[in-house]
């Protein structure tokens, strides 16, 4: 990601701040970034590597929820052009404006992904067990480790039965620590390989392949990367 925040002092505890002013922070972070994210990180092979295998095991008109979903580039686009029915929810409005302008055919949603449930209870085809897939490509890592199992679970209940999962994060073993990320301050989590595997099979799903990618940001304003892939699928009834 970044460097670390200056103003965190060495061994003590993060702050526990309530979840709309974290929510505001985190949003607050990515609407200042806006197009900067996608110059930082032009090149997504780990991302388009999953998205192709998500596609490879649905048929078109598959219902697949973004959780995070960012500027909509390349996941979005991605699958909303292999025919798939793609809804994208993320807290930034400014990513969100990006993603509808990228990617016209899908539909995105401010939602906070704690809370996605509830904020696709109107939409159509949205609710619990609606997906046939679900991807969270780099989004789990901006929620706190208390809040990233619970997080997991609302995918879980938003899927179908065997229905698929692709996730990222960054390896890293860390929880809600503060970091400058292109110029704008966020807290961030990460996990190292075999505990990140733990936790989303502890949330009800079977890890069905992994990819490891080291990867450099086109800025130095973000460092080298180990980025690790899961694609799962949703075990139980």
């Amino acid at each position: 990601m970044a460097e670390s925040d200056s103003a965190s002092t060495p061994g003590s505890a993060p702050p526990e701040p309530g979840r709309e002013e974290y929510r505001a922070l985190q949003a607050a972070a990515f609407d200042r970034i806006g197009e900067r994210y996608d110059e930082a990180f032009p090149h997504k092979e780990g991302q388009e590597r999953a998205g192709a295998w998500l596609l490879r095991r649905l048929p078109p008109g598959s219902r697949v929820l973004d959780a995070g979903c960012g500027t909509g580039l390349p996941t979005a686009r991605q699958l909303a052009d292999a025919g798939m029915a793609v809804t994208g929810i993320d807290i930034s409005p400014v990513m969100l404006d990006l993603a509808r302008k990228n990617v016209p055919g899908a539909r995105f949603l401010e939602a906070d992904l704690l809370d996605s449930d509830g904020a696709l209870r109107d939409d159509p085809g949205g609710g619990t067990g609606s997906f046939d897939a679900a991807v969270a490509f780099f989004s789990l890592l901006m929620l706190p480790r208390r809040d990233i199992a619970t997080a997991l679970r609302r995918l879980h209940g938003l899927l179908v039965p065997g229905g698929l999962l692709s996730l990222s994060m960054v390896e890293i073993d860390m929880d809600d620590v503060g970091f400058q990320f292109l110029g704008a301050p966020v807290r961030v989590t990460g996990y190292l390989r075999d505990d990140l595997r733990a936790v989303v099979e502890d949330a009800g799903f079977e890890v069905l392949g992994t990819d490891t990618i080291s990867y450099a940001p086109a800025t130095t304003q973000a460092p080298p990367e180990v980025q690790l892939f899961l694609n799962c699928r949703r075990r139980g009834g």
